[in-house]
This record gives structure tokens, C-alpha cells and sequence, in this order.
């Protein structure tokens, strides 16, 4: 295996190097943070091909963000040294289901042209069937209605499968909103995020040809962050290992962090019951952290029931202590840290490898006023995305009717966007019109004309802008997509909507479309753009200029910076009170992993902090230290030293008195910590 041809194994590590030439039969990477995972499993594809094991076309390589599909393609194509067009199935979930819904959509009764509908475009649909149906929207929001749905979808059921076994009259409503949805994606010709996995799953279990071609054909099956997997994405892989159970997955459940999306640990844990004579190789060698930073979230995780167990360790340094300190309120927890990243981190440190990590989104209003107030530049990671900004779904909408005019959800976003007189009133006519007699909107619009049942004003709207559709189509025989877009623009009348309005926001409006129109130039045509907009991922941005990063710790998986500051380690907000009611001790563990997260982003240096006052939704709430603290390794630690806090806080000379139903662990550990630190 040294020879010349399989030098890129002299790469590896001993451990990465059996998980890498191990290939056939099912195969479990436990692969600790930093550990090298995308090496070993796109290393392990590029042994496949040297092998001849299999043909490019025969592996299928899943994973969670287009980022991570397109970091993988080109890393597999450097070892092989061929075009990325070597490796054809490669991509997140959604996009590879996608390419089989497509081919087969006619057994789930759509055409190979369907939409694939965002959130906004669920949450429409659901307030108009709930209108329908006079289900009072305040009462039960339409949010939640799509959180429920997507709840089953993401467990495999279908309407008809969905057992109401409680008699629940609640769900039971729910459960008949589901049942119109799914009738009205299919009349849209449309589906959502969660139909394009259950919608494989469907065709595969009730086409047994179909699931034998996939089955047959995909002899190595390799997927990324496998702990992040729902049921019905694992129901989906075992189907399509299930002729040759050459099937690699790799993960970290230390990292299984998002259950709130329908993750599930125990497709992780349980993984060598569903593949008998599983191989399980784990890899513990960081690349990536200090000893200290290591050993820190080695001994905070350790607390937790639910895992395979590895014990991270790395050849680099010992590094700094990771430092824990206590402030008196939230702003002073942000100034200093300000005044850490100004006088100290910032004169070896470049701003974009330094990241403050939140448990909630609210804590970052402190550092971005104090950011503001001492011109530090800043980003919040994870705000608005791009393809969700209002201007752009405008234009996104425009392009999905010229694709195909069934797609009433966008007909209803631009038909008065700009202003054309059609108001809801005349909105509504159509929309009874075309539900009665089982029409389009666009349609049903065309025959409410013909039978003059449309007022004057609202008619020429109504006119001019099916003209442009007819037109636009036309356009589309002929003009590339960007040249389209740009057509539809000016044409409609959105870009003088836009530059007539003289201000910042409708500036930088226009700078979003022009970046839009820029970003359409990757794209050879229409139906791959929408796809890609569909399926488009918020960590895809790209990151420009220095500027410290602000984000959650949610949102932080899979990145590293050289300093990390993790603030805000309190009861109630970390580990978050309302996780704990809702799901106990399998979130308080959850909860813990997500802290072993934030802690092992930091490659140098990791600042650990709470408060003993925050301010929250207008009160001032006293604070007592996250249970997390005093689960962290004493001698890996550094605890600051503070002023005043204990004057503050406590009067260590007397007694304090208290009563049984503030008696908690946490009060006690931190009057514990406050004697300690005195």
C-alpha cells in the first residue's frame, strides 16, 4: 500500500489509515473535533477510485451544506487528479433527492418541473387553508402548524400514515390542515424541503425496481455528520445500502447538537444494531486545539450518559489555561472582553479569527452596542440570509412563474409587487374562482377577464402584467437566465420601484439584486439556479473584510478561530430553562454537548464567562453560574480575578437565608465558587 500509486495514505495517521483502506461492510468514524474527518472521508473516495473498487458514478457521498459537498468534490479531485466531474453523486441530502425526485415524479403524481417551496411560501399556504377551513390563526399559529408537519415528515409519515393515538382533537385538526397541504402541493405541482427525502423514501418502498437500480448501482455509500441525521434521512440510507452494505458514516455524537431540526443521537449510538459486523474506528487526535482547550471539554462532556466515548488528545502544545471569569452584569461581561479583543488579542490576532459565541441570539446586543461605541468592526453570522431578504424572493418568485405559471404562491407575491390596483379583494376573487373550478391563479385570472367579472382598475393591472408573463416566456426560449432577470426588472417596473425611493434601504436593495444578478452567472441554466436557491444553506456566505464574529453556538459547528469567548454560562439561559421543561435530562445533555462544541472551535486561546445580573426583555434578572462551570477540569483552568462582585452579591460574614424553592445546585455551587475565588 506505500508504493507510489497510494502515497496520499503516508498522510494519514495510523487510525485515520484503517478507516480509510477498511472498505467494505459497514463502517463507523467516531471523529472527534478537529480530528480530520473530511481527510479521511474524502480520502477514503479517492481510495475507492485507485482501488478500481468501484466507478466514480457508483459512490454517492451525502452531507449537510453545499459548502461541505464543494469542499469535498475538490479535495477528492486533487487526489485523484481529475476533473470534479468525477464525481457525479456528491451533494447535501435535499440536493441528491432532488435528482431522484425529478426522474421519478410521476409516481408521487408531480412533473419533473416542480417548485420546491420555502418556509414563507409554507407559512402562506397554511393561512390560506386555514381560512378555508376557519381555523382561527391566533389561536393556533400557522408557525406552528408547519412545525408540526415537518415534525412527521421528518419521522416518515405521510398524512395517511399519522396514528392520532391520543384521540387528540388538537393534533387531530392539525393533522387535517397536513392532509389539504400535501393535496395543494401536488395541484401546485410543488413540494417542500421535507416531501423531497419522504417523497424517495415513498418511491423506494412502493417501487422495489426502482430502489433495486439505486441499491445495486451505489456500491460505497459515505455520509458526513451523521449525528446530525432525522429518521427519515436514515431510513433513506439504509434502503439504498441494502444491496451491498458498503455503507461509511462519519460524525462526532459529542457534536450532536440539533435535535430542535429533528436530529436524532440514536441513529448515531445505534448504528452497529442496524448494520450487523459494523467496523468502529475512532479518531482522537486533534489537529486543531491546545492540550488545554482539549482536555477542558473532554472533562465537561464526560458528564454525559449518551455517548460512545473518546478522549481527545493532541502532539501540538499545552497551551494557555482557559480562562473563566465572573462579571458583575451582561455590559460589564462585554466591555471587558471588548477591551481584551482591542488592547491584547488584537495585535496577534486578526479580528476574523477571533469569534464571540452566544447561547441565544438577544446576548449579541450587548457587544454590538459596544462594538458600535469604540468603531470595532463586527458581523452577526447567521442573520438574514441572502435568498430570504424580501427584494430577492421578489425576484425569485418572478423567475419560479416563468418556469412554470401553476406556481400560485409566487403569481400571489408579484402580481401587486409593484403596485398594479389589484388589491386583496380582487386577489381573493381569483383565488375562489380557481379553487371552484380547479384552475391556476394565472389561469383563473385569464377567465375572469374573459368573462368581464374583473373591475376596470384592477383589469388593466391584471392585463399588463399576464402580457409580461406571455412575453417573459417567450424570453425564456431564447435569453440566458441573468439577461431574463434583468428583463423582468425593468420591464415590471421593480427596478424604478426601487430607484425612485430615495434611501438607504432601497440602495441597498439594488446592491442585493446586483449581487443576485452577479451570483446567476454560475449557473448554466433557470432550473439549476432555482434549485440551488432552494437548497442554498446559510454558512455559504462568504466572509470579506476584519471584523470580529458574533454568532450562536448553533451556528458555530464546523468553524474554528484562533480565540474563542464564550459568555453568558448561566442557569436558565446555559443550559437554556426552556430545553430543560420541555425535554430534561436528553436536553440538559444535548445542552452540555453544545457547550464541548463551543469550547473546541478555539484553536489558541478560550475565554469562559457569566454574569451575576442580565438584562432580559426589559428587567434586570440575577443570575446564578451555568452548572457547566463546575463541571469544568480545575487544573485546565484559569479563574480571573474580579472586583466588588462579592460586596455586590453576598456578605460572606452572615448567614444567607434563602428560600427551599431557590435552594438549588447552582445558587450553592456558585456560593461555593464566590468563597473559593474570596
Amino acid at each position: 500500500m506505500e508504493n507510489n500509486e497510494f502515497t496520499y495514505l503516508s498522510n494519514l495517521n495510523n487510525t485515520q489509515k484503517d478507516a480509510v483502506i477498511n472498505l467494505d461492510g459497514p463502517c463507523l468514524i467516531i471523529a472527534g473535533a478537529g480530528s480530520g474527518k473530511t481527510k479521511v472521508l474524502t480520502t477514503r473516495v479517492a481510495h475507492i477510485i485507485k482501488n478500481k473498487k468501484a466507478w466514480p458514478n457508483q459512490i454517492l457521498c451525502v452531507t449537510f451544506t453545499n459548502k461541505a459537498a464543494k469542499e469535498m468534490l475538490n479535495r477528492v479531485s486533487k487526489l485523484i487528479n481529475k476533473q470534479t466531474s468525477a464525481i457525479p453523486w456528491l451533494g447535501t441530502f435535499h440536493s441528491i433527492c432532488a435528482k431522484f425526485l425529478r426522474k421519478h415524479a410521476s409516481a408521487v403524481n408531480l412533473g419533473h418541473n416542480f417548485t420546491i417551496i420555502d418556509q414563507d411560501d409554507q407559512i402562506r399556504l397554511v393561512k390560506n387553508i386555514c381560512k378555508s377551513e376557519d381555523i382561527d390563526t391566533k389561536k393556533i399559529s400557522p408557525q406552528f402548524i408547519i412545525s408540526k408537519i415537518n415534525q412527521w415528515k421528518n419521522n416518515g409519515f405521510l398524512p395517511s400514515n399519522v396514528k392520532n393515538s391520543k384521540g387528540d382533537v388538537f393534533e387531530k385538526g392539525i393533522l387535517n390542515v397536513y392532509k389539504i397541504y400535501q393535496e395543494k402541493l401536488v395541484a401546485l405541482n410543488a413540494c417542500d424541503f421535507g416531501d423531497l427525502i419522504l417523497y424517495c423514501v415513498s418511491i423506494f418502498e412502493n417501487n422495489k425496481e426502482i430502489l433495486k437500480t439505486y441499491s445495486k448501482n451505489f456500491k460505497y455509500i459515505l455520509v458526513d455528520e451523521y449525528q446530525d441525521t432525522n429518521i427519515i434521512q436514515s431510513k433513506w440510507l439504509s434502503l439504498l445500502a441494502n444491496e451491498n452494505k458498503n455503507i461509511c458514516c462519519v460524525g462526532d455524537d459529542d457534536q450532536s447538537i440539533y435535535s430542535w431540526r429533528g436530529a436524532e443521537i440514536k441513529n448515531f449510538l445505534n448504528f452497529d444494531k442496524l448494520y450487523k459486523n459494523t467496523k468502529i474506528f475512532r479518531l482522537e487526535q486533534n489537529y486543531r486545539s491546545t492540550q488545554n482547550i482539549l482536555s477542558t471539554a473532554s472533562g465537561l462532556i464526560s458528564n454525559n450518559i449518551a455517548r460512545l466515548g473518546k478522549n481527545l488528545w493532541t502532539e501540538g502544545q499545552q497551551g494557555e489555561l482557559v480562562k473563566l471569569t465572573c462579571y458583575k452584569n451582561a455590559k460589564d461581561e462585554a466591555v471587558d472582553i471588548s477591551d481584551i479583543v482591542e488592547k491584547k488579542l488584537k495585535k496577534e490576532i486578526s479580528l476574523n479569527n477571533i469569534a464571540i459565541l452566544v447561547r441565544a441570539i438577544f446576548q449579541t446586543r450587548e457587544f454590538e452596542e459596544r462594538f458600535l461605541k469604540i468603531g470595532m468592526g463586527y458581523r452577526i453570522i447567521g442573520g438574514i440570509k441572502f435568498y430570504e431578504r424580501a427584494e430577492i424572493k421578489d425576484c425569485i418568485a418572478y423567475l419560479r412563474l416563468v418556469f412554470q405559471k401553476k406556481d400560485d404562491l409566487a403569481f400571489e407575491r408579484v402580481v401587486n409587487n409593484p403596485k398594479r390596483s389589484i388589491g386583496n379583494k380582487t386577489i381573493q376573487q381569483i383565488s375562489e374562482y380557481g379553487s371552484k373550478n380547479k384552475l391556476c391563479l394565472e389561469n383563473s385570472s385569464i377567465k375572469l377577464i374573459e368573462l368581464d367579472k374583473i373591475k376596470p382598475k384592477a383589469k388593466i393591472g391584471l392585463l399588463s402584467i399576464l402580457n409580461l408573463l406571455k412575453k417573459w416566456r417567450q424570453d425564456f426560449q431564447n435569453k440566458d437566465h441573468r439577461k431574463l432577470m434583468q428583463t423582468i426588472l425593468d420591464e415590471s417596473g421593480y427596478s424604478a420601484m426601487l430607484k425612485n425611493k430615495k434611501d438607504l434601504e432601497n440602495e441597498n436593495k439594488i446592491e442585493n439584486i446586483k449581487e443576485l444578478l452577479s451570483a446567476m452567472r454560475e449557473f448554466d441554466n433557470l432550473e439549476e439556479f432555482l434549485e440551488h436557491v432552494a437548497l442554498a444553506t446559510s454558512i455559504d456566505q462568504d466572509w470579506d473584510g476584519e471584523k470580529i464574529n458574533l454568532m450562536t453556538m448553533h451556528g458555530s459547528k464546523g468553524l474554528e478561530f484562533d480565540a474563542v469567548f464564550l459568555p453568558g454560562w448561566e442557569e436558565g439561559l446555559f443550559p437554556h430553562q426552556k430545553s430543560l421543561e420541555e425535554k430534561g435530562d436528553a436536553a440538559l445533555e444535548e445542552e452540555r454537548r453544545l457547550a464541548y462544541v463551543g469550547i473546541t472551535r478555539a484553536k489558541k486561546k478560550a475565554f469562559i464567562s457569566f454574569s451575576m445580573n442580565r438584562f432580559y426583555q426589559g428587567d434586570w434578572i440575577e443570575s446564578i453560574a451555568s452548572r457547566f462551570i463546575d463541571e469544568l477540569p480545575e487544573k485546565n483552568i484559569q479563574r480571573n480575578e474580579f472586583s466588588d462582585v462579592e460586596n455586590d452579591v453576598f456578605d460572606f460574614n452572615q448567614d444567607i437565608e434563602y428560600d427551599e424553592g431557590i435552594r438549588s445546585p447552582g445558587f450553592l455551587r456558585l456560593q461555593k465558587k464566590l468563597k473559593r475565588i474570596k
